[in-house]
């Protein structure tokens, strides 16, 4: 079986939109994809510089062509969509850290759906602490597990490894899937990806 490793970031309207796909990617292909929450915030300071700071250096980082093209994705899989930015208070660290807190709880797939849904589905004006506590209620994890997780030195330690090992891999922003040493980076890449698997599925 082949392990695609994911690298997300709950804040990502790109990385929304490839999560919605992983089950489809998984039963066509045979693959398991493994979850590795980011904060892309810090994982793209680590650039020499940031596509999303100062003027855009190009369109397509432009944010209401951003928000055309996540909502055009969005129509195209069928899937529920609003937009975050102007509309929904949030702490990119937090919510990178909240992942982190479930994944060291075994619950990363099913938080992070969770998470996903506040941010681009629901009409919240805040995530906050307690939304990712409630969060982690819905998905079976106890409150104050959950709690002494997302406070525990170990939980950043564990997402500063992530981040890093996604900067050595050669991601530079999110949506990253890497497999076998090659880097698809967008959700416009699961295309590409799914076809490297196909021609890869018998590769020990």
């Amino acid at each position: 079986m082949k392990i695609v490793d994911f690298y997300y970031s709950i804040g990502s309207r790109y990385s929304y939109l490839a999560a919605t796909q992983i089950d489809a990617l998984q039963q066509a292909t045979g693959c398991h994809v493994e979850w590795h929450p980011v904060n892309s915030v810090r994982l793209i300071s680590q650039l020499e510089r940031s596509p999303f700071e100062g003027k855009p250096v190009s369109t397509q980082y432009e944010w209401t062509y951003r928000e055309l093209d996540a909502q055009r994705w969005a129509k195209l899989y069928g899937i529920p969509y609003l937009e975050p930015r102007g509309r929904v208070d949030f702490d990119s660290e937090l919510l990178a850290q909240a992942c982190t807190a479930a994944k060291r709880l075994g619950k990363v797939e099913e938080y992070s759906r969770l998470l996903f849904m506040a941010m681009f589905q629901d009409s919240l004006a805040k995530i906050d602490e307690q939304e990712c506590t409630i969060r982690a209620e819905a998905c079976g994890i106890d409150a104050v597990d959950f709690q002494v997780a997302l406070r525990s030195p170990e939980t950043l330690t564990q997402l500063d490894r992530t981040i890093d090992s996604a900067v050595r891999a050669g991601g530079f922003g999110v949506p990253t899937f890497i497999i076998d040493g090659e880097i698809f980076w967008g959700n416009d890449r699961l295309m590409l990806l799914r076809h490297y698997l196909d021609l890869h599925q018998n590769d020990r």
